[in-house]
This record gives structure tokens, C-alpha cells and sequence, in this order.
């Protein structure tokens, strides 16, 4: 039956998707409206699109984990699925008055675990598989993109040169770009619709179907009117990170989100992405040394000059000597980059990394925190 709780409760999960499809759209097609490849209008129906998609696919899985698995659907009142989706919203308003893309689903995980502890009904067998899972991706996106960064990367800008592609190769990049800005937006469909609807599935007020329907339909208002402003941000600031390593990012931090998602685990798609950049950023500047100088500078002994009698590279060296003739060639070895063109501050600021990760840190925390307080109070 229609009441105003429920009414109140739609509103405030469109709230919630109206937000995802601000933020989402800009992370996932910022690469591709910065190029000049797509028009914001293609980005949002684009991203609608395939949001829409991931939620109808994937993230059944997740509205299956937050909505009955790590507390019982029965603890889904409407009334507390309310105060739910009003944390995870806060969340979104949080993040957006610290300028950092705070996680939605990890909010909303905690507010659902706080619910659980006030009500003596959390499930601490999922709840320690989602939280290792947390533990474990950000490490796996940061040393998937540091060893991409310090092995693959010079030789992929060399061979691909998107930015300097013309004819079919032109035409063959801008297809890559805009299709890995599509998979983004599957996999922001599959980790965030979840986070829109799934209290009001677990209470019954919405069916599985509905829900998807109401939160894709949400995020695609958000990326047709306030995504647009994030485009522009998101856009201007890939200016100054290269468009390959930006499709880097996008595949890696969306492939791990996805499997994620597929195995039902609510998890940070700008975690995951903003970890990326910082590996891929660490990776390249660790090209300034190859791993035989640093194990000789740690055991205290004087680098050897590579010229001496008898000398053997190291493998990272010797590997990256080149073959043959081909793009390679152009590439500095691991030992010869250019210290000043490969610092580490100037590929990602450990600052700024720092006060993202305690605020990814306390956002949940105070959810969880908060939750159980209101939940104890007004069971």
C-alpha cells in the first residue's frame, strides 16, 4: 500500500541516484568528453544506458547482499529502510562538501551494520567476507596499475600514441575510449544501484525489478543535469593526466568492481579508481631505479657502473634493452628515465592521497556508528 513513509522513501532513494549519476558520469566518461570525443548529451544517455544495464545484470547480486545477507530482510522496516537511505545520502552530501568521492556503498554497508548490531541480528560471516574484500582490492588496484606503471606503460604510450592518432588508428581510439567509458558505466550500475534501493527491496516495499528501474532511472536524471558541471570538472582535469593512462585506469578499477559486484560484494568504485591512479602514478616513478641499485643501496654497497667488466643487468634492465626495431626503442630503460620528469609527487600527491583514505575511513565508521545510536534508541 501507498503511504507517505513510502512516498518519503522513494524519494529519498532517488535522491540517492540522482547523486550516483552526478558523480558516476563524470568519473566513467570525463576521459571521453575532455577528448572531444563524445558530447556531454551522448555521455548521459550513454551512461543511462549502461548503468541501467549493470544494475539489471550485476547488481541484482548486491541489492541481494544489502538487502537480506548481512541482516535479515525481516529487519527492513520501511521506517528503517528510511533512516537508511538517509545515511547514505548524507554520505553523498559529505563527500561533496569535502570535495572527495566518499564511498557510497561502503556508507551504506555501514549503516546496514549498524542496524544489524542494534538489533543483535548482524551476520559477522558476511560481514568479514565484505570487509576483507574492502582490505584486499584497494592493495590488488594499487599494484596491478604501479606494475603496469613501471613495466608496461612507456611502451603502451609509445605503440598506441593515442593522443597523436589520425586516421583509421584516430577512429579505432576514440571507439576504445568511448567503449571502455561504457563498461565504467555498466560497472557503476552494478555497485551503485544497490545502494540506491536495496533497503526498500529487503523491506518489500519495491520489488528487485522496481528498484533497478527506479535507481537507473535516478542516476540517468543526475547525468543528463548536475553530471554535466562534473564533466566539465572531470575533463579539465584529465587534461593533465594522459588519456592512455586514464583508460588504464578506467579498465582496471571497473574490471575489479565488476567481479566484485558479480560475487554480490558492495564495494568503492572511486576507491578502487583512485588507488589505480596512485599505483600507476608510484609505478612510473619507481622508473627512475632499477631493482639492483636499490638492493645494492640497501645492503650499503656502491652501484656498479653498467659498463664495467663483468656486469649482469638486471632483469628489469636487460628487458627493457629492446629487441629490435619497433616503438620500444624509443623507450629510456628502468635506471635511465628522467628523474625530474618522473617524480613521485608529480604523478600523485600522497597528501591528498592520505586525507581521501581517512575520510573513506571515517565516513563508514560514523554511518555505522550513527546507525546503531538512532537503532538503539528507536528500535
Amino acid at each position: 500500500m501507498f503511504t507517505p513513509l513510502l512516498a518519503v522513501g522513494l524519494l529519498v532513494a532517488a535522491f540517492v541516484g540522482f547523486n550516483i549519476g552526478g558523480s558516476s558520469t563524470g568519473v566513467a566518461f570525463g576521459p571521453a568528453v575532455g577528448s572531444g570525443t563524445v558530447r556531454k548529451t551522448a555521455a548521459a544517455a550513454l551512461m543511462t544506458c549502461f548503468a541501467l544495464l549493470g544494475g539489471w545484470t550485476v547488481g541484482r547480486n548486491v541489492i541481494d547482499t544489502l538487502g537480506g545477507e548481512i541482516v535479515p530482510a525481516s529487519e527492513f522496516t520501511l521506517a528503517a529502510s528510511v533512516i537508511i537511505l538517509f545515511f547514505v545520502g548524507s554520505a553523498l552530501l559529505i563527500s561533496n562538501l569535502f570535495g572527495v568521492p566518499a564511498s557510497t556503498s561502503m556508507t551504506a554497508v555501514g549503516a546496514i551494520a549498524g542496524l544489524g548490531l542494534a538489533s543483535n541480528s548482524l551476520q559477522w560471516a558476511v560481514m568479514g567476507r565484505i570487509v576483507s574484500w574492502w582490505l584486499v582490492a584497494p592493495v590488488l588496484a594499487f599494484w596491478v596499475c604501479a606494475v603496469i606503471g613501471r613495466y608496461l606503460y612507456p611502451y603502451l604510450d609509445a605503440w598506441f600514441g593515442l593522443d597523436e592518432a589520425t586516421g583509421l588508428k584516430a577512429i579505432a581510439t576514440r571507439t576504445l575510449v568511448v567503449g571502455i567509458g561504457c563498461y565504467m558505466a555498466f560497472s557503476a550500475g552494478a555497485s551503485n544501484v544497490a545502494n540506491a534501493v536495496a533497503p526498500l527491496v529487503g523491506s518489500g516495499a519495491l520489488s528487485a525489478d522496481a528498484g533497478v528501474l527506479l535507481a537507473g532511472g535516478a542516476i540517468g536524471v543526475g547525468a543528463f543535469t548536475i553530471a554535466r558541471r562534473t564533466l566539465d570538472t572531470v575533463g579539465n582535469d584529465l587534461t593533465d593526466l594522459p588519456l592512455l593512462a586514464a583508460l588504464i585506469v578506467e579498465v582496471v578499477s571497473a574490471s575489479l568492481i565488476t567481479s566484485l559486484s558479480q560475487i554480490g560484494i558492495p564495494a568503492s568504485l572511486a576507491v578502487s579508481a583512485t588507488m589505480c591512479v596512485v599505483g600507476l602514478g608510484w609505478g612510473r616513478a619507481t622508473r627512475t631505479t632499477r631493482l639492483s641499485d636499490a638492493a645494492q643501496a640497501m645492503r650499503g654497497d656502491e652501484p656498479i657502473a653498467d659498463g664495467a667488466s663483468g656486469v649482469t643487468l638486471s632483469p628489469d634492465y636487460a628487458g627493457e634493452q629492446g629487441g629490435g626495431g619497433g616503438a620500444g626503442d624509443a623507450v629510456p630503460p628502468i635506471g635511465d628515465e628522467d628523474s625530474d620528469e618522473l617524480g613521485g609527487t608529480d604523478l600523485f600527491d600522497p597528501a591528498a592521497t592520505g586525507r581521501v583514505i581517512v575520510l573513506w575511513v571515517a565516513t563508514p565508521t560514523l554511518s555505522a556508528v550513527t546507525s546503531f545510536v538512532v537503532f538503539s534508541v528507536a528500535p
